[in-house]
């Protein structure tokens, strides 16, 4: 008996728009960019970033999939304030630890902004304290501290999309 066709994904209109604040590791950024990808979100990475975009783990771990992106990149917050987010607070969603409501409680819609900070430090306590209404977190089970970002991103990303339908 054959197996069933996977449904295909249908990206909201406008796009989910993946925010990485800062990224270190130039394989989770990779993985990201194919997550992104894959579900038609667009990629901002805001600076300092650490790396090359020309890094070969970063292009290994996006595999074939970075022809089909164009990453936007900002040199910072300002900057990405300025050029992508224009105001529409409404569309953020800063995923962090510390954040009282869960990613399975927020409310998203398309075009919405899912920002994501550096593996080390998440993203800086003075963007959180800025829009605290605006933070979102992934469960986890007690005495857990974190997860990938790749990992998170893709739990953002999906759980995003599903309640976008």
């Amino acid at each position: 008996m054959p197996m069933p066709a996977m449904p295909s994904l249908v990206p909201p209109r406008p796009p989910l728009q993946v925010v990485l604040v800062r990224p270190q590791i130039p394989p989770n950024t990779g993985n990201v960019a194919r997550t992104c990808a894959v579900t038609g979100s667009h990629l901002h990475l805001v600076g300092p970033i650490r790396f090359s975009l020309d890094e070969k783990s970063l292009l290994r771990a996006g595999l074939d999939y970075w022809a089909s992106l164009s990453p936007q990149v900002h040199a910072g917050w300002p900057e990405f304030e300025a050029r992508a987010l224009r105001g529409q607070i409404e569309k953020l969603h800063l995923f962090t630890g510390s954040a009282a409501c869960s990613v399975f409680d927020a409310r998203f819609s398309p075009g919405d902004f899912l920002v994501f900070g550096s593996e080390q430090a998440g993203l800086p306590p003075a963007l959180l304290d800025a829009y605290p209404d605006r933070c979102v977190g992934i469960p986890l089970v007690p005495g857990q501290r974190s997860l990938n970002l790749a990992t998170a991103v893709g739990i953002g990303v999906y759980e995003a999309l599903r309640s976008c339908r």
